[in-house]
């Protein structure tokens, strides 16, 4: 394991503290918190104010549970999207990744992660009852108690599970459809140009557009 001896109990923490972002080791750290210091103050005093301000202020939509700036996230208050279609995904990345192919312009609901029984996640742990309500508004119907959502228009809807192709995505894809399946709306899923257990958040632009473009029913 790597240790150093730190001159300063200051740089010290200031590395335990860059250390705990993911893929950043004990080395990585160190470089990183002695460019910083090397920095004039007010560059320095920036980043920590963006950093502070995305943790204290950043908001999640209460439409799609998108990151945003205000309630409702730029996409959802986007009236030029087709509001007849919902993309279903596991994080925010995938939001991202998708909007970056350009091939895509529909809404989102992001369920906050995947049914994953080993690590104690359930359904209860996602979106996935607001999701329910979403759809249930888009025909016209009642899931139970209402949630804040913003109706869909009736008819004609489409929900795409666009969730990466492993076990529990898969698991997490088939629960969904069983909640939903009532409502008579089209459920469909990426076309399988992206591998078994591929994360959409590594799938090059090209290669995410051409299965979304290429979506097919979903098959229980």
């Amino acid at each position: 394991m790597y240790k150093e001896n730190y001159p300063s109990k200051l740089l010290s923490d200031a590395v335990d503290a860059i250390n705990m972002l993911p893929g950043v080791g004990k080395r990585s750290a160190l470089r990183l918190a002695l460019h910083l210091l090397r920095q004039p103050q007010e560059n320095v005093h920036h980043f920590t104010s963006a950093i502070n301000r995305l943790r204290d202020d950043v908001r999640y939509c209460r439409v799609c549970r998108m990151i945003s700036d205000d309630d409702v996230c730029s996409i959802c208050s986007d009236l030029s999207r087709d509001r007849n279609t919902v993309c279903v995904v596991e994080s925010v990345r995938d939001v991202m990744s998708i909007e970056n192919t350009g091939q895509y312009h529909g809404l989102y609901h992001v369920l906050g992660g995947i049914i994953s029984p080993i690590n104690g996640v359930g359904p209860s742990d996602l979106t996935i009852k607001e999701l329910v309500d979403r759809v249930a508004a888009g025909c016209g119907c009642s899931s139970g108690s209402p949630a804040e959502t913003a109706p869909l228009p009736e008819g004609g809807m489409e929900v795409i599970l666009a969730l990466s192709g492993d076990v529990e995505g898969e698991t997490t894809a088939f629960y969904i459809y069983r909640q939903i399946e009532k409502y008579g709306v089209k459920v469909s899923s990426l076309a399988r140009g992206l591998g078994f257990g591929d994360d959409l958040e590594y799938a090059d632009e090209l290669t995410l557009g051409r299965s979304i473009v290429n979506r097919q029913i979903f098959r229980p």
